[in-house]
């Protein structure tokens, strides 16, 4: 982390003072800048030179404290109180928390506790022992929490400026309304740190709009969900979500999940609690899905993930005889029909998968991925391929597309559909939110869920529309070699189904200059640091 400007003084109360101003004006302007964007905008002038990979932990642990706060001062009070069913309760009786599933906060960890201390020097301690008093009243989020806020490089006016940003979150809504806002601005900072840390940042956040595709297509009513490379649990955020505006039983969902990165697992704890989602089967190791399954016996009735594309070391070698791999063995070099077969063995025989993958598995025919993919186009198991545009996502600009499998394409539920493939191109649709990030808009979202849905209902309205879906029998599929590229079916030459690669080449080659750059710098470091050693000599 870069150590804070220290000459740079912010006026914090000038911060705070604007934001309540803008926020006095959003009352009587719904064209300004949502409760969101308004809080990202202040809280990032307070970051000064750190950055936003270190930043996003101290935020949003913020944020989680203060939406666990809020839930507990919430049923604190109807404790006190003693009414109805509370009659005779104590309101410091952790039990009585336990079983209305609100987190304990200890006295010292309350937020109206940390924030009459926002003012003072040792701010960071005060944070960082608050977090530590909650683990240990909250077996739950063992590990989870987030204890940095001492560290020299934060400076106490800063942090002080972030207490006072968050503590007017809710901004006079009914607090039994405030986790819910709060709910909404952990995510927003999600995206807007991922998108702040690029490359990187990508790597932990699956955009929204993608998320949101993903869901609508699927439908995930009731059931087991499952994604076996997590990262910060947009997708069950977003299959909670889902279920909720269709008033659906948030209960009739159980999550299961799994994450390689600490760090990341950690986002995504906090992420599922400050949604009130139970994330107890949401598991942690460093060796990953494919070494170390932690739901080895799970059958989940939704899949939905976004696995890292062509990953190489994904140690292949040491899993050659591996049960999972029932349609082919995956090349060692390229993990993308591992993953494939990964979900495929973990979905229940009526189960459905939606996920993503880089978009040279609809074509490949190295280390025998050609096979693999026949041999599932065969089984009947591929139920829908949608064409991605480019620039959806943070961390690679590698094309990329969705796959839907279905275990059970003629079970009653939708019309018989073993032997056809739906085709979607989506390449047209979205639009730029800067010059390097595309998003889908809700219409977006809904012409393409409706025409998957549409084409699978008995009684649906479906038509081939050249240029955007085209509905391929498996007997066609095989005329093609078995390639899955939506636009050999649904009328777009070859040539125009390829990713642009002019944007490729100038990607690659500022990536390349950049790569130049950090090795120049390096070398200076290096020729500074003897010329020291020279003069010390």
């Amino acid at each position: 982390m870069t150590e804070l400007d220290t000459e740079e003084e912010i006026n914090v109360s000038e911060i705070i003072l604007e934001f309540k101003e803008d926020m006095a004006k959003n009352k009587t302007d719904d064209k300004l800048e949502s409760l969101e964007q308004q809080l990202w905008k202040a809280a990032d002038k307070l970051r000064k030179n750190i950055d936003a990979a270190e930043y996003k932990h101290v935020v949003l642990g913020l944020i989680f404290l203060k939406y666990i706060s809020d839930a507990f001062e919430e049923l604190y009070d109807k404790l006190k109180k003693g009414e109805g069913i509370y009659e005779g309760a104590d309101p410091e009786d952790k039990d009585e928390y336990k079983a209305e599933n609100v987190f304990f906060v200890p006295m010292s960890a309350r937020w109206n506790f940390i924030r009459s201390k926002g003012k003072q020097p040792d701010i960071g301690k005060v944070i960082d022992d608050a977090m530590v008093a909650i683990e240990k009243d909250n077996p739950s989020l063992k590990g989870v929490l987030p204890k940095i806020y001492a560290r020299q490089n934060l400076d106490p006016t800063s942090l002080g400026g972030l207490i006072d940003l968050i503590s007017n979150i809710a901004l006079g809504d009914a607090k039994s309304r405030s986790a819910d806002v709060l709910g909404h601005v952990f995510e927003y900072f999600l995206g807007q740190f991922a998108l702040a840390e690029g490359k990187k940042g990508g790597q932990f956040y699956t955009p929204r709009s993608v998320v949101e595709l993903l869901v609508e297509m699927l439908e995930p009513y009731k059931g087991r969900v499952f994604d076996p490379c997590c990262g910060s649990g947009g997708m069950f955020v977003q299959s909670e979500k889902f279920v909720t505006e269709h008033q659906g039983k948030i209960n009739d969902i159980s999550i299961y999940g799994q994450e390689s990165n600490l760090t990341t697992w950690r986002l995504c704890k906090m992420n599922l609690a400050i949604r009130g989602i139970d994330s107890s089967q949401v598991k942690w190791n460093n060796e990953g899905s494919f070494l170390n399954d932690a739901h080895k016996d799970l059958k989940a009735d939704y899949i939905i993930a976004n696995p890292p594309f062509n990953i190489s070391d994904w140690s292949g070698d040491l899993l050659r005889k591996d049960g999972r791999w029932q349609y082919g063995i995956p090349p060692t070099g390229n993990a993308n029909f591992a993953w494939v077969q990964h979900f495929l063995y973990h979905l229940s025989p009526s189960g459905l998968a939606g996920f993503v993958l880089a978009k040279g598995a609809l074509t490949s025919n190295t280390g025998g991925e050609d096979k693999i993919r026949k041999t599932l186009i065969d089984e009947g198991l591929i139920d829908c391929i949608v064409n991605l545009p480019t620039k959806l996502f943070l961390n690679t600009q590698i094309p990329a597309s969705l796959w839907f499998l279905s275990r059970n394409r003629s079970n009653g539920k939708y019309r018989d559909r073993k032997d056809e493939v739906l085709f979607i191109d989506a390449r047209n649709l979205g639009y730029l939110i800067n010059r390097r990030t595309r998003e889908f808009s809700e219409a977006d979202i809904g012409k393409v869920a409706e025409t998957y849905h549409n084409w699978k209902r008995l009684d649906g309205d479906y038509k081939d529309i050249p240029g955007f879906c085209s509905s391929a029998s498996i007997e066609k599929i095989k005329e093609f070699e078995y390639v899955l590229t939506p636009g050999r079916y649904i009328g777009i030459p070859d040539d125009d189904d390829e990713f642009d690669f002019n944007e490729r080449f100038l990607s690659l080659k500022k990536e390349f200059e950049e790569q130049i750059q950090e090795e120049e710098k390096l070398n200076e470091i290096i020729i500074a640091n003897l010329k020291k050693i020279k003069v010390n000599e």
